[in-house]
């Protein structure tokens, strides 16, 4: 879906922008949905009275709303990352990435918080009679004002004429298109997406089954729980998983908002900068050396994806619920890097690829839209088709940033996301069918405490799983390496 949304927002020549639209709509389109879900009883009753019936169909709408909330958070998703891209030179690239690590974080927070709140005695039936849907009127509300402000917010500029050959884009042209430039990426964007790639062969099972591992881990390997005697065990096993993701989000938090500090930035190392920061005297030399010991970020990427893996190789062995909950934390650091070294790295090189000649005979021409009174409405262009393609109130052009391509690259990036999913649930199918066929004994209806304790001696199928991707994460540092060569010939 990112990839198609990246093409037509790429040529998009709406008056608010090539982003914002997408933005906004991709919104609406997923509060509506949320709202659909928590209200789906009521809305297939008004047309359907029949019990049966109404239960079909109640389903169908369900699964319907939850599909259409995925494509639709995709063009959100992939029109916000790219606005980034568009409106941040290249020397902010890191930092953007950086600052949106940091809200996913906060997101994390806030919504497991407001998770475990009973909403029904702070607000009543205000907003729903049931815990479900006052979380789906909360996220809806919360979504469409975030993205509302941003749009207000955010300067953007309009595409007035795109190139030639996409004016009119059919189907087959954009899929075509995108198809092509997957399989003819620049070098380095190339290296990103396989970095991704491995990465995520290895996130997969992480975000997919750690909150079920921490629960199986409490209820199998602690003698003094008795997972039959628990009313509800599923939920069980969610509460006490879902505590380890709470810190899990914190250290994500934390590393987020620490780690742009120490980090040092991939084009630091430029000389062509507006100022040089001056620190007192008496600070230069401590500032000094800081500053030459400080990694960089392709480095600590690096060893983010060995930290990842050290941990995750521990899995088969943990047995009690600290240890689980302690290397659960631990993969909150390496997090902030998957939310951020990716984007800040691809952004870079997609203002590369216009940057260095920022006269382009290409067709594409731009206007901004910060101040539709103002004299900077219409930016005067030097010829018909030649328009000079970079940020306003910037003297160095090696600096500026156009961001031309970006939503076709960056969902072209969300493709070496997506697949790995489906690597790594074949991965998972073909380990839990040999080594935990069916359901676990702690939530098998005739399971018994003996099977429990039976399975308490064999490898743990999640765990397994976690193992495996360790060991793609260690290819993820292997390709993050091959790089980082590539970078310093």
């Amino acid at each position: 879906m990112q990839p198609v949304v990246g093409v037509l927002a790429d040529n998009c020549k709406s008056k608010w922008g090539r982003r914002r639209p997408f933005m906004l709509g991709g919104a609406l389109i997923v509060a509506m949905c949320l709202l659909v879900l928590g209200w789906t009883s009521e809305i297939v009753g008004i047309f359907v009275s029949e019990p049966g019936m109404s239960k079909s169909c109640t389903i169908a709408l369900a699964v319907i709303s939850i599909y259409a909330v995925d494509f639709a958070i995709n063009a959100v998703q992939a029109s916000c990352r790219s606005l980034i891209v568009d409106t941040l030179p290249i020397s902010k690239q890191q930092l953007g990435s950086a600052w949106a690590s940091r809200m996913l974080a906060i997101g994390h927070l806030v919504g497991y918080a407001i998770g475990t709140i009973d909403l029904l005695n702070i607000f009543g039936h205000l907003f729903g009679d049931s815990q479900f849907k006052q979380l789906t009127f909360i996220a809806a509300a919360v979504l469409t004002s975030s993205v509302g402000i941003t749009c207000w917010a955010v300067d953007e500029r309009i595409l007035i004429s795109a190139r030639e050959g996409d004016v009119k884009s059919s189907a087959v042209r954009m899929i075509s298109k995108i198809l092509m430039t997957t399989l003819n990426l620049p070098e380095r964007i190339r290296a990103i997406c396989w970095v991704q790639f491995w990465a995520w062969i290895g996130w997969f099972p992480f975000l997919f089954y750690s909150t079920t591992w921490v629960g199986e881990v409490y209820f199998r390997y602690h003698p003094e729980t008795n997972a039959k005697a628990s009313a509800d065990t599923l939920g069980e096993i969610g509460r006490v998983g879902s505590l380890s993701l709470v810190v899990f989000s914190i250290v994500t938090f934390l590393g987020s908002v620490a780690l742009p500090w120490v980090v040092r930035s991939p084009e630091s190392a430029s000389n062509n900068r507006p100022f040089t920061p001056r620190p007192p005297p008496g600070l230069g030399p401590l500032v000094s050396l800081f500053r030459n010991r400080k990694p960089d970020l392709l480095s600590a990427w690096q060893w983010s994806h060995l930290v990842f893996a050290g941990a995750m190789c521990f899995a088969p062995f943990v047995r009690s619920l600290g240890m689980a909950t302690t290397i659960v934390s631990i993969c909150g650091i390496p997090w902030a890097f998957a939310c951020w070294a990716p984007f800040a790295f691809i952004g870079i090189e997609i203002n590369r690829l216009t940057a260095p000649t920022t006269m382009l005979a290409n067709g594409s021409t731009y206007r901004r839209v910060s101040n539709p009174n103002g004299p900077e409405d219409f930016s005067p262009t030097p010829s018909p088709t030649l328009l000079r393609l970079n940020h306003l109130d910037r003297d160095n052009d090696d600096d500026n940033a156009t961001g031309e391509t970006a939503g076709i690259y960056l969902g072209i990036l969300n493709l070496f996301t997506t697949l790995p999913q489906f690597v790594g649930t074949f991965i998972s199918m073909i380990v839990f069918s040999i080594l935990e066929p069916g359901k676990s004994p702690e939530l098998h209806e005739d399971g018994t405490h003996e099977d429990i304790q039976q399975a308490a001696e064999k490898p743990n199928g999640i765990a397994v799983c976690l193992f495996i991707g360790a060991l793609s994460a260690v290819g993820a540092a292997y390709a993050t390496n091959r790089m980082k060569i590539k970078t310093k010939e």
